[in-house]
């Protein structure tokens, strides 16, 4: 299959799974679902259908979190690819792993409606994590009463039902298992959300920092109380953003205090100066938007060691941005130079 068009099928798989977001609950009205479905259309330029086996590639990667080249399925005596019981989560594993040497950890949260499968094929996690050398989990959300996927968060998203499911139970159980049987860093345990996935970064960020070390949400947001979250310890954060994102507001609204709220939040508790951010080089994530549309800002002074907070904001952004195909590797990049 052409990879443009592959892209361009999987991008459209992802809004129509995350056209419904924000629409479960009065409470979410504010975010809207219209951004969503506006992407759809946006992408799927080409007219190509949008269907699981159109998306399941995506520049070499195997959207069910394997990847070409790699060992897919395990030889008897090997320690297990899947994880979670009821709830499964398949762990990728590259070929570069050595159980003599201690490797990283990402966990990949999906946004609402979408799925494991669909999210790696958009960040194309599991090709990097083959070129980067890193063990990458997928797990998924539990199945509310419209049939979509969701990360019990915060109280804003997106358990509109109000379900009591314990995801930071669930996460946290699935990242002993993984370092229970896999020699995992357990300085380098990082999360990567988007949307819905984004909220559930920051919670286990809140709840869980003595397991993770850095955090990356796409399109996410720390709770609306700032008081809510209550640290043990610092995790590094990197926000992105659109300012055109019609679904998670890039300013504060009703689910969320905004982006760089968020961001100013986690530079004081990981002891930064959030009165003195920095600007860093313009850089170019959005493939569809012309030039270096997405602006870098950093809060370097005073940070704790090994600990910071970062907003990259992509002007004219959407929820869903056009990203390249690379941007797994970018993404893992920025999270490495972080550990514990």
């Amino acid at each position: 299959m052409n990879r443009s068009l592959g892209r361009i099928a999987l991008l459209s798989t992802l809004a129509l799974a995350l056209a419904g977001c924000g629409g479960g609950s009065s409470a979410t009205s504010d975010a809207g679902g219209s951004d969503a479905g506006a992407d759809a259309t946006a992408h799927d330029a080409s007219g190509t259908d949008a269907s699981m086996n159109d998306a399941a590639t995506v520049d070499g990667a195997i959207a069910d979190g394997s990847t070409t080249g790699d060992a897919a399925t395990p030889d008897a005596g090997t320690p297990p690819r899947i994880f979670g019981g009821a709830r499964p989560a398949r762990l990728v594993v590259p070929s570069s792993y050595d159980a003599a040497t201690p490797m990283p950890l990402v966990v990949l949260l999906h946004g609402y409606g979408a799925s494991a499968i669909i999210q790696d094929g958009y960040f194309n996690l599991s090709r990097a994590a083959r070129d980067r050398g890193f063990l990458l989990l997928l797990p998924d959300g539990t199945i509310d009463s419209t049939g979509k996927r969701y990360w019990n968060a915060t109280p804003t998203c997106c358990a509109f039902a109000g379900t009591d499911v314990d995801d930071v139970a669930y996460l946290r159980s699935l990242i002993t298992d993984v370092k229970a049987a896999y020699n995992v860093d357990a300085g380098r345990v990082y999360l990567i959300g988007h949307s819905n996935g984004g909220f559930m970064s920051y919670r286990m960020a809140c709840d869980a920092g003595d397991q993770i070390t850095a955090i990356i949400s796409l399109a996410g947001a720390d709770y609306v109380s700032e008081s809510a979250c209550t640290p043990s310890v610092g995790v590094s954060v990197l926000q992105i953003q659109g300012t055109a994102d019609l679904t998670v507001a890039y300013g504060p609204s009703a689910i969320g205090p905004g982006a760089v709220t968020s961001v100013e939040r986690w530079a004081t508790r990981d002891g930064c100066d959030a009165t003195m951010p920095s600007s860093g080089a313009a850089i170019d994530l959005d493939t569809v938007l012309a030039g270096a549309e997405t602006d870098v800002r950093t809060y370097p002074v005073g940070c704790e060691p090994g600990l910071s907070a970062e907003l990259w904001t992509i002007n004219g952004g959407s929820h869903i941005p056009t990203m390249p195909t690379t941007i797994g590797g970018t993404l893992y990049d920025w999270l490495s130079t972080h550990s514990r």
